[in-house]
């Protein structure tokens, strides 16, 4: 084994000694959607209920999150990579303690990395003090490579569609991918900014015609989030809309779907998920073993 599997290897194994961590990619395919509004919502909401929550900003390109907050951001991933610091030391703090570390402004992709980089980013989670509950991811736009090795790594995938005819198409073509290249075959569904539940339920309908036919994959309407002009206003004060109006329609979806997600399985095996969710990302399905042999 070459010193960089080995360091993988190392810190693979130092993972499996944390606590169990429930990972949650959040993804949709199509921009525009309101995916980051959900993760958002979502991660304030849990962390809200007592949660250690860290939410991952994986959008590399075009990282957001810490401006939905309006909070300043002197480091980033990028600076964790290059080994100027840990991942500790760039997690900054949101609302009710929720963890957010920020992406790269970048457009290199988390699968593009060198062998060093992967090694790297292993180390930096493996050593990460912060002890957590839950890992939010908010991923890109699109199927990139990056969306799709976010997506498949992920315990639990919420793709979050709209009432809009390229929505579906988008989520389609994510889930095909997902299903046909990379065998998952579970999918959690939100319907956003819809009019009424019914909305929501034939939106759901429309996707679950196509993927019945054509697709081995099994798909759960896990919430439907009204339309609310709250949430426009809750953007333009950098807050979130479960924060800065509690008892708003989308605030009450918001916190059903967290209290949900608190309840989905967390996994059995010593260490959790998060070293799986790391070693899965960084590596190509076929490849994955091999990482780990001792």
């Amino acid at each position: 084994m070459n010193n960089s599997n080995l360091d993988q290897a190392q810190g693979l194994r130092k993972m499996r000694q944390a606590n169990r961590v429930k990972v949650i990619t959040v993804t949709g395919g199509k921009g525009g959607v309101g995916k980051s509004n959900v993760t958002l919502n979502m991660a304030v909401a849990m962390a809200a209920q007592g949660k250690r929550v860290l939410l991952l900003d994986a959008d590399l390109g075009l990282a957001n999150i810490d401006v939905m907050l309006g909070l300043r951001v002197q480091k980033n991933l990028s600076h964790v990579l290059s080994g100027e610091c840990t991942l500790d030391d760039i997690i900054v703090e949101g609302p009710y303690g929720l963890m957010i570390i920020p992406a790269t402004s970048g457009t290199q992709s988390m699968v593009e990395l060198t062998p060093a980089q992967h090694a790297g980013l292993i180390r930096a989670f493996s050593d990460m003090k912060t002890t957590i509950d839950v890992l939010l991811v908010d991923t890109a736009a699109g199927i990139s490579d990056m969306v799709l090795s976010f997506a498949r790594a992920a315990q639990d995938i919420l793709v979050v569609v709209c009432d809009e005819p390229t929505s579906i198409t988008d989520a389609y073509a994510l889930i095909k991918l997902l299903s046909r290249e990379y065998g998952v075959f579970r999918f959690k569904v939100v319907a956003n900014m819809v009019r009424s539940l019914r909305e929501g339920q034939e939106l759901f309908s429309k996707l679950t015609r196509v993927t019945d036919r054509f697709l081995d994959a099994s798909l759960e309407l896990v919430a439907c989030i009204p339309y609310d002009n709250n949430v426009r206003q809750a953007v333009k004060k950098q807050k979130v809309i479960v924060d800065a109006f509690p008892k708003s329609p989308a605030s009450l979806a918001f916190r059903a779907l967290a209290n949900k997600a608190a309840g989905w399985p967390t996994p059995h095996q010593p260490g959790g998920h998060l070293e799986f969710f790391i070693e899965t990302l960084l590596n190509k399905p076929n490849v994955v073993q091999d990482t780990v042999s001792e």
